[in-house]
């Protein structure tokens, strides 16, 4: 058989998991019930099927810490990553094109397993004995889907109806069917013929080439052009391919089922028989969990009264629900959603009025991760800003200056190695230092441990984008 390399496709806000899942904290990112991230799940999934590398995309700004949940999977260690860091979404069709053209140089035309990063599979052996039958349709040339036998009328999947069955296994495909309204998704739950398209395919990367050459030669032809133009990069171990911004911009925003799938002939559906789920609201989130007597469901510290069908996550606070039912209430740090079950594709909504109104809480956490560590806000007024900093070992921020405020370090624990224009100087716990204005400076950890400090902030402007980047170990300087 010929090498399986697992294609993880990381990319999507997933605004209808608000709060939790922002723009710069994604939903793949996001942990259900305090287990494994769903990026975590799906890696330990796939990795013990890999030939080769985890090939893993995703916008470039999450390449840091895709790469630490890479590293604490569970089976990871066997198998490397070979991450494929896009400037921006371009959809599914461009990402799987550039995965194709890269696997090209990892094996001998090897079979991609494409799966999304934010779904949920709780049977792994279910899982792999289905990906390796895949990858045996796959071998004949064949576009292998994966088909998820409907349990409800759901409205928010799209279908794909069944054509006759194949005597070497699978299915032809008659039609796909964007996502209906609950009246024609409860006639194809009726029919038996049809399955809800889970996203994940299977298939050689001559294959699909060859199918975008037949069916979406412009995503092809762009996206040879802008691989072409990749900087590659070989860090212990772990592969790296980075775009040109100006040249990406020509690749086109399209599906890879709207691309291929729906006008290529060789298709062939695997039916799977394992649970599936795309974890696609907060409702999808609560039917996950172990539910209580009344119907309830609970993450973190929380007291319940006469609450029925209620789904309640906390993020370090007690929740107290008194006489509410079918509600989902959802707390983090900075912001709290109350909402009914049955409105829980609406959240989204909420997400799309912050971003119209420039609301940060669309797009950050109050705690926000960074290549070297992440800081948290404390507390923030007109003309102040109060953080907490945690700098991992061996790391350090770019030299930078500021043209609106300054800065005051104080260290809690750990080592800080202090750079003030043309001065360097150790301060530890208990010791502090000042960053006037327009200075140049630059923090690091030359310790072992994790560095924490509290930064005060002072000046007529404390937004985070007055910063001038100077030098930069992690390549955020134009």
């Amino acid at each position: 058989m010929s090498t399986i390399i697992p294609v993880i496709l990381s990319g999507g806000s997933g605004t209808r998991l608000w709060p939790v899942s922002r723009e710069a904290y994604p939903k793949p990112f996001i942990r259900l019930a305090n287990g494994p991230s769903l990026l975590q799940r799906v890696i330990s999934r796939a990795a013990p099927l890999a030939g080769g590398p985890v090939m893993l995309v995703t916008n470039e700004a999450y390449g840091f810490k895709t790469r630490e949940e890479f590293r604490s999977s569970a089976g990871a260690a066997k198998v490397s990553l070979f991450q494929i860091l896009e400037p921006m979404g371009r959809n599914t069709a461009p990402a799987i094109a550039l995965a194709a053209l890269a696997a090209a140089g990892v094996a001998d035309d090897p079979v991609l397993l494409v799966l999304p990063a934010d779904h949920l599979i709780p049977d792994e052996t279910a899982f792999r004995a289905a990906a390796r039958e895949a990858a045996r349709l796959a071998a004949s040339g064949d576009l292998v889907l994966f088909g998820i036998q409907p349990t409800a009328p759901e409205s928010g999947f799209g279908y794909i109806e069944l054509g006759e069955g194949h005597a070497e296994g699978g299915f032809a495909v008659r039609r796909f069917i964007e996502k209906p309204d609950v009246a024609r998704a409860t006639e194809f739950l009726a029919a038996g013929n049809f399955v809800w398209n889970s996203g994940m395919f299977c298939f050689k990367a001559s294959s699909i080439l060859a199918a975008m050459d037949a069916h979406a030669p412009e995503v092809l032809r762009a996206a040879r052009a802008v691989y072409a133009q990749a900087r590659r990069s070989d860090a212990a171990g772990d592969r790296e391919i980075r775009f040109q911004p100006e040249a990406f911009t020509s690749l086109p925003d399209v599906s890879i089922d709207y691309a291929v799938m729906e006008h290529a002939r060789n298709i062939r559906l695997l039916r799977a028989d394992f649970h599936w789920s795309d974890i696609g609201s907060w409702k999808a989130v609560a039917e996950q969990l172990d539910a209580d007597d009344e119907g309830n469901t609970c993450v973190g510290e929380h007291l319940l009264v006469g609450a029925r069908n209620t789904h309640l996550q906390s993020d370090g606070r007690l929740i107290a629900a008194v006489g509410v039912e079918n509600l989902l209430i959802v707390d983090t740090p900075d912001a709290v959603l109350v909402a009914n079950k049955d409105a829980s594709q609406q959240v989204k909504e909420v997400v799309a009025r912050l971003k119209a109104t420039g609301h940060e809480a669309a797009s950050i956490h109050r705690t926000v991760q960074r290549p070297w560590g992440s800081y948290t806000v404390l507390h923030a007024g007109e003309r102040f800003k109060i953080k907490e900093i945690v700098v991992r070992p061996q790391e350090r921020l770019s030299l930078q200056m500021h043209h609106h405020r300054s800065e005051h370090w104080v260290v809690l624990s750990g080592t800080a190695k202090v750079t003030c224009d043309e001065q360097t100087r150790m301060i530890y716990a208990n010791q502090s230092t000042y960053i006037p204005i327009g200075t140049r400076h630059r923090l690091e950890n030359p310790g072992r441990v994790d560095l924490v400090l509290i930064e005060v902030q002072c000046g007529d402007y404390v937004g985070e984008d007055d910063i001038v980047r100077f030098d930069d170990q992690y390549g955020r300087v134009s």
